[in-house]
């Protein structure tokens, strides 16, 4: 680990290389997909650590995600952390990111949910960086389906085509 980011926490995300520098006292990590710096806090190492991961590892194309977009719930707004867009640009997975101290639990779980209300997504990942859960919605039972894995994005390719 680079001495920039000793006081990161350690993720279950194989090492990938990221352009940090520090500003007015803090540190900040260079995002390649909004195309800036943005502050280093726990959440944001784990959105990195995550969208690097789907990129290199997975293979999902980097134009295809959206980071920190808002989104209309009800009246409010909210800033989902990224989503997953298929080549014919229709959202497919939505990517939730918690900081490493904080637990996966129900609650998470329901953000993410409300969030695809207005999404209505086929994939939900929520991650603290330590844990990852991928979950398929099952069509018309309002449930989702637990994945051992996070699929390649070839994988959610052929399983959208066959939803259409």
């Amino acid at each position: 680990m680079t001495p920039q980011l000793q006081d990161m926490p350690v993720l279950s995300f194989p090492g990938f290389s990221f352009r940090i520098k520090t500003h007015e006292g803090g540190k900040m990590i260079f995002d390649v997909f909004r195309r800036k710096y943005v502050s280093l806090t726990p959440e944001e190492w784990v959105r990195q650590n995550m969208l690097h991961f789907l990129v290199e590892e997975k293979k999902y194309p980097r134009g295809l995600i959206g980071v920190e977009k808002e989104i209309k719930l009800n009246r409010t707004k909210r800033r989902y952390d990224a989503v997953v867009f298929s080549r014919t640009a229709k959202p497919v997975m939505l990517v939730e990111c918690k900081s490493p101290d904080v637990k996966i639990n129900q609650d998470v779980f329901n953000q993410i949910l409300r969030y695809n209300i207005a999404l209505k997504v086929p994939y939900l990942l929520v991650t603290n960086g330590k844990n990852h859960y991928i979950c398929k919605m099952e069509s018309g039972a309002g449930s989702c389906k637990f994945l051992n894995e996070i699929p390649s994005f070839g994988e959610i390719e052929k399983i959208i085509a066959t939803m259409v």
